[in-house]
């Protein structure tokens, strides 16, 4: 992937102007399109590096009058700011291709998907971020946010990131920190995607796999012909992480137990993979249908983690 050279920053404005076009503060440095509908971001905000914790999100942002890979720049009565929170994702390796700490990147790097809108709704950011160049202007949120850390993981604990598509973003930018601080423990990362063209940073994963010994890192698909045609050679039908954790499956393909008084899990994507529960009338869980990891590493005697009550399930709401 090219790495991006330093841009200089604008020269200040004078005085506030009406447009919300002076509130663009950082420019796009480069683009790295994994597909038509997957591509990798990278913004330099004038102001220099944002500071964040790996997991964290920020927030960008473009005006309403931009066009978008959608269709052109529709008409607006009153311009204003789109903005959406996206995940800080890591490059993992540098140019040379050797590990790179998330805090040592000069730039912020964003893992964005595209989903096409509805025909009766209007297009939101993303589709807007879609039309972004290398040298174009953007917002970006002056703060980093979020508790999906790795403030309460010990040196030897095993961590276990599992996440569905771009969901894998923050997981990203905690491998790189936990491999950068020589984290003892076992680290798995497992993402599951439509297609293997949706590994966005597959290449970098294998090449940290063969260079650490304690990380591995699974790639499932849910799409490809092994995962639909039964008379595939090489069928395995489709592979959602719940049932991979609830079946075994992950532990003998991981080579690690799943233990809740030595192991981290970090959830992020499909809500219906995450299956987050809420109380009912009595106070008590109640999880959505069909099951979803929650509740599958519940059972096993994991704890969800909620603020003034740690536990060893974090789960970070992608949408």
């Amino acid at each position: 992937m090219p790495q991006p050279t330093a841009t200089s920053a604008p020269s200040a404005t004078p005085h506030a102007a009406a447009h919300p076009t002076a509130q663009y503060n950082a420019v796009v440095s480069d683009v790295h399109q994994c597909h038509s509908h997957l591509r990798i971001l990278r913004v330099l905000p004038d102001r220099g590096p944002l500071r964040f914790e790996p997991g964290q999100y920020g927030v960008l942002g473009l005006g309403n009058w931009e066009p978008s890979v959608c269709g052109s720049a529709p008409p607006v009565s009153v311009p204003r700011l789109i903005k959406r929170a996206y995940s800080f994702s890591s490059p993992l390796l540098d140019e040379s291709e050797r590990l790179v700490r998330p805090a040592d990147c000069p730039w912020l790097e964003f893992y964005i998907t595209l989903v096409e809108p509805l025909p009766d709704h209007p297009p939101g950011l993303t589709p807007r971020l879609f039309r972004l160049v290398a040298g174009d202007r953007l917002f970006v949120g002056e703060r980093a946010h979020g508790r999906y850390t790795l403030a309460r993981v010990r040196p030897v604990d095993a961590v276990v990131f599992a996440a569905t598509g771009t969901g894998e973003a923050p997981h990203n930018a905690m491998v790189a920190e936990l491999l950068a601080r020589g984290h003892e423990g076992p680290i798995v990362s497992v993402t599951t995607v439509r297609y293997r063209r949706d590994l966005g940073y597959l290449h970098a994963h294998r090449r940290l796999e063969a260079a650490y010994k304690q990380y591995r890192y699974l790639a499932l698909t849910t799409r490809e012909p092994e995962n639909l045609n039964p008379g595939v050679p090489a069928y395995v039908g489709k592979r959602h992480l719940q049932d991979l954790f609830a079946s075994g499956d992950f532990e003998r393909m991981a080579g690690l137990k799943l233990d809740p008084d030595t192991t981290h899990v970090f959830l992020c994507g499909n809500p219906a993979m995450v299956g987050l529960p809420r109380r009912d009338a009595e106070g008590k869980w109640a999880f959505p249908q069909p099951q979803g990891m929650v509740e599958v590493l519940t059972q096993r005697g994991f704890q969800l983690d909620q603020p003034g009550q740690p536990g060893n399930i974090h789960v970070e709401s992608y949408w």
